[in-house]
């Protein structure tokens, strides 16, 4: 595991996926990322390594080139977060012919980004595809009675703020400004609401809320 596969562990904030075939283009994503006050869970240049990924782990969000290594390209991956995943999707790509455009539209994205990419298209498209996320899981009707079916331990009232705060998709930098607390005790108490829910990081947290009140 590298560094930046482990790193959501270790801070619980909003963690990013990058699936990119050019390692320098990569890269620069990855710094735009991260200037932007999220975490790259992980770098991947094909489509099949991107799946093995992401069969083992759950980022919040998926950023997604087309044309990638491989005989499994970006699209593929984003049919299998659409059919075994519940995490946002943007596509990152120079691709933008019609052909393309509707073979991707049907993966369902939370956004398209055609290079060369800026970070004001980044921030833009990355917020827009937590606030849409955050709007899908709000018509669940999510209550902390509820929660407290999938936790193992009690959720106190400010656990459940960080929840509610953590499916509005806010990074740790946002909750402590809006809370009015210092970031390192976002963290304590993300840390042991997702202990409490038995989840691996924030997105794990959120599929298994999605599990519950759909299933």
């Amino acid at each position: 595991m590298t560094t930046a596969d482990s790193q959501n562990d270790l801070t619980d904030n909003i963690s990013v996926f990058i699936l990119e075939d050019e390692a320098l283009v990569a890269q620069d994503i990855a710094l735009r990322v991260q200037r932007l006050g999220y975490d790259v869970a992980a770098i991947r240049h094909a489509g099949d390594t991107a799946i093995r990924y992401l069969e083992i782990h759950t980022p919040d969000l998926i950023l997604c080139d087309i044309n990638v290594r491989g005989d499994i390209d970006g699209i593929a991956v984003a049919e299998y977060v659409r059919d075994h995943r519940q995490t946002p999707l943007i596509y990152i790509t120079a691709l933008s012919d019609r052909v393309t455009l509707d073979r991707a539209k049907r993966t369902l994205p939370y956004g398209y980004i055609v290079k060369p990419i800026n970070t004001f298209d980044l921030l833009s498209a990355i917020e827009i595809a937590l606030h849409k996320h955050s709007a899908e899981l709000d018509k669940l009707s999510i209550t902390k009675e509820k929660i407290e079916k999938i936790s193992v331990d009690h959720i106190s009232d400010r656990e459940y703020e960080m929840l509610t705060d953590i499916i509005a998709g806010l990074t740790n930098d946002q909750i402590s400004e809006k809370r009015h607390i210092a970031v390192t005790t976002v963290k304590y108490h993300i840390r042991h609401l997702l202990n409490k829910m038995d989840a691996k990081n924030r997105n794990d947290a959120l599929h298994k809320i999605i599990h519950l009140l759909t299933q």
